[in-house]
């Protein structure tokens, strides 16, 4: 039990690294100009999303395995589980920021991104807090 813990660590830390970068990556590429930069920043947003889908789907596989050990009777489980959940979502859209970036169809300004990349930082400090502490 402690190698699935140990690796679903790491791959927690790879996913979120992803989700804290993509959003920071939307910010420069909405001011940029000219269409090499410009495609540039498509082409570095899409190997990071590749990368950060690879460590959020083997996250999710070891989080399972986790739960085959720990069951669904813990109320803090439970949060937690709301939390990735809403994780999930968040990851969903910047996958979908994404693509309307490589069509050219970005209607956000780098304020909202701003505002946008601070969404995981709040739910890891939820999650974090909920694993650690199980409040209830």
């Amino acid at each position: 039990m402690l190698w699935l813990k140990a690796l679903h660590i790491i791959f927690v830390v790879t996913w979120f690294a992803g989700l804290f970068y993509l959003p920071r990556l939307f910010v420069y590429h909405v001011d940029v100009n000219d269409e090499v930069a410009y495609q540039r920043f498509v082409t570095m947003e899409s190997r990071l999303l590749t990368i950060t889908g690879i460590g959020a789907a083997l996250a999710l596989l070891f989080g399972i395995a986790l739960l085959h050990y720990w069951g669904f009777k813990h109320g803090w489980l439970h949060a937690k589980l709301v939390l990735v959940a809403l994780l999930l979502g968040y990851h969903h859209a910047c996958s979908r920021l994404a693509t309307a970036f490589r069509e050219g169809r970005n209607r956000r300004s780098a304020r909202w991104f701003r505002i946008f990349n601070e969404v995981p930082a709040v739910l890891l400090v939820g999650i974090v807090i909920l694993v650690v502490v199980k409040p209830f």
